[in-house]
């Protein structure tokens, strides 16, 4: 864990953070896409590189954990225990004015970027959703007698998650 404060070190991983964020955020759009066209080669494609972009950013939010720990740490002159919370702005306010008003600027990005992937993934998981009610009353429409149950091939009884289905229309 560090000890020491750096501010270059902070500017530099929030930095990164957004970026990450950024290209987490183009990749997801590919995903809507991919979903929204049924593009499923395309879907696994993007979505590994989602979470490949998920374990750096995890990477460098742990170090501005650390980093932000240094600080409180400066800010207070002792060590807090982890359930004594300090707010961010708060945090900054023992910086010099140069540096508190760019770290500043880059938390607020950075909480911007959070929040317009957080809409991307609300709206999508709504569609997926709706996808699947839409398939489960197709399914309750054309088979009312099976009683809100599915069958595999076999005859056995399968899960209702709605995962993966495929409807076979040879007669």
């Amino acid at each position: 864990m560090k000890d020491a404060w750096s501010f270059e070190e902070c500017v530099s991983v929030l930095r990164g953070e957004i970026e990450i964020l950024k290209k987490i955020s183009s990749a997801q759009f590919s995903v809507r896409s991919a979903v929204l066209a049924k593009e499923w080669a395309a879907f696994e494609e993007k979505t590994t590189e989602v979470n490949a972009l998920g374990e750096e950013f995890t990477i460098l939010e742990e170090q501005r954990i650390q980093l932000f720990s240094a600080l409180k740490s400066k800010w207070s002159g002792r060590r807090e225990s982890d359930e004594e919370t300090v707010p961010f702005y708060t945090l900054i306010t023992c910086l010099p004015n140069k540096e508190a008003s760019e770290l500043s600027f880059l938390y607020r990005e950075l909480k911007s970027e959070t929040s317009i992937m957080k809409a991307l993934n609300e709206s999508l998981l709504a569609y997926v959703n709706e996808a699947k009610v839409m398939a489960a009353a197709y399914l309750e429409a054309i088979c009312p007698g099976r009683g809100g149950k599915l069958y595999t091939r076999k005859g056995q009884r399968a899960s209702q998650d709605l995962k993966s289905m495929v409807f076979n229309n040879q007669l």
